[in-house]
């Protein structure tokens, strides 16, 4: 019973994975639709749902998401720390950063700490965009969500904390949170 429940478990994982509600991109073949001014770095949401007004401008792709969370939420980091924190290459993160600094969301800045490596810290731009971001995501996450009983999404969410912590012990990479945050969540 463990394995076939493990086997769903673990094909479900991937599923959330390639979510485009959390993970807009653009499809080939789906490009922005050419009535809507977007600018040239713009991952238009592809749900199936169409957009509000609030997230009709530029969308983020999953990297930048992350990577520009990672900042905001840790503060200034080397792209060394960086790749070390979200356990990807350096070349991985150094190319996706690359991208962040042409598009003016990260700027690089000396070691406030004296040391040698210069850091890298979300723009005010890069700060507006991650919020309009995660505003999009959260109206999208609402949609998807809208027939759920209050009660199942506070359980979803109790387990899926429970569940990414576990992961963050395990490997010893525990993402900063919010100081309220750690204590009401379930350990």
């Amino acid at each position: 019973m463990l394995d076939r429940r493990l086997e769903r478990l673990e094909r479900e994982l991937m599923l959330v994975a390639r979510c485009s509600v959390l993970t807009p991109r653009e499809r080939k073949g789906q490009g922005p639709d050419p009535e809507t001014p977007q600018a040239p770095t713009a991952k238009p949401d592809t749900g199936a749902t169409p957009r509000t007004e609030s997230c009709i401008p530029t969308r983020l792709d999953r990297s930048g998401y992350l990577l520009l969370s990672r900042l905001d939420a840790e503060g200034a980091m080397t792209i060394g720390r960086l790749a070390d924190a979200l356990q990807l290459d350096v070349s991985t993160v150094n190319r996706q950063t690359g991208a962040l600094l042409r598009a003016g969301l990260v700027e690089r800045i000396p070691d406030p700490e004296g040391g040698l490596a210069r850091k890298l810290r979300v723009t005010p731009q890069g700060a507006d965009r991650m919020a309009a971001e995660r505003t999009c995501r959260q109206t999208d996450l609402s949609r998807l969500l809208e027939s759920w009983a209050p009660e199942d999404v506070a359980r979803f969410e109790d387990v899926l904390t429970r569940f990414n912590r576990e992961v963050e012990r395990q490997e010893g990479r525990a993402w900063p949170r919010e100081p309220g945050e750690a204590a009401s969540a379930p350990e």
